[in-house]
């Protein structure tokens, strides 16, 4: 985008920004007290539509409340084994975190990696059980082009519902998230999105409405892939329809910054991790 979303060239700059955010899984150091407790359970029948479940090991007073973590790559790239780090910085706060793969960029375009983004949704509910999970308190959170995900499955009610899960996401929080993002004029964009009969429906900021799950929306001001902007556009829309939101910048920050502050070598950066589950904590409560 020129004024907001993906800045040119974009395709590249996410790649950039993204790429050193899978080290941090197999350098960084992670959170105490979680364990993997399913890997690669599969919501459909490609090889994609994975997810693994990670899950505090302390035994709760209650079932925990369950996240879907939706990690970034332009819809074009990614990989859920890159983020367990992630996941452990959220499940370390005391959630169910289920990290999905979905199928992408060029193998399908708009709106299939939505729709997995919602089956795999749809499919944490139905086993959060299992580990501890309360499915009634499940939020859905994603950095990048997984924040326009789980934007996306909160906001738009036809995805769940498809799905058979209408309902089930109680709140959503992204991370440096294009939300509104027209006209398509960057590659990343335009492969994901181009062949939409209606461009409109690919935007988040489409689906703003007073019954919409609760947003948080947080993002960084030095942000050269995403604008800053799409946060502020996307939660004055919501709120301006009757519907819920926070928005958070946070200065200094660039859009890998934002996500890489759930590690414990960068969490002194920006209190990021502290505010997204505060706010994730007193919506699922």
């Amino acid at each position: 985008m020129t004024r907001r979303g993906f800045l040119a060239p974009a395709a590249a700059a996410l790649a950039a920004a993204c790429s050193p955010l899978g080290a941090l899984n197999a350098l960084g150091p992670r959170d105490g007290g979680v364990r993997r407790r399913a890997r690669a359970l599969a919501y459909g029948d490609d090889p994609r539509q994975r997810l693994d479940i990670l899950a505090p090991t302390a035994v709760p007073a209650r079932p925990w409340p369950v996240l879907v973590f939706f990690y970034g790559g332009g819809w074009d790239s990614g990989e859920r084994s890159q983020y367990a780090w992630a996941a452990h910085a959220l499940a370390a706060r005391g959630f169910v975190v289920a990290v999905p793969d979905y199928r992408l960029v060029p193998t399908v375009r708009f709106p299939g990696f939505i729709e997995d983004a919602a089956a795999a949704t749809a499919h944490a509910g139905s086993v959060a059980a299992r580990y501890g999970g309360d499915p009634g308190r499940l939020g859905v959170i994603g950095h990048s082009a997984g924040a326009h995900l789980a934007t996306m499955i909160a906001l738009d009610r036809r995805y769940m519902a498809a799905a058979g899960a209408p309902g089930l996401i109680r709140a959503a929080a992204g991370l440096a998230g294009p939300y509104d993002f027209l006209p398509l004029d960057v590659p990343a964009s335009i492969n994901a999105f181009g062949r939409a009969p209606d461009l409109t429906l690919t935007q988040p900021v489409t689906f703003v409405r007073p019954d919409a799950p609760p947003l948080w929306l947080g993002h960084g001001t030095e942000d050269e892939v995403v604008h800053a902007e799409d946060t502020t556009i996307l939660c004055g829309r919501m709120i301006a329809a009757g519907g819920r939101c926070e928005a958070k910048l946070y200065p200094g920050l660039n859009h890998a910054d934002l996500i890489a502050t759930f590690s414990p070598l960068f969490r002194k950066k920006a209190p990021v991790l502290d505010d997204v589950t505060a706010f994730l904590r007193r919506e699922l409560a």
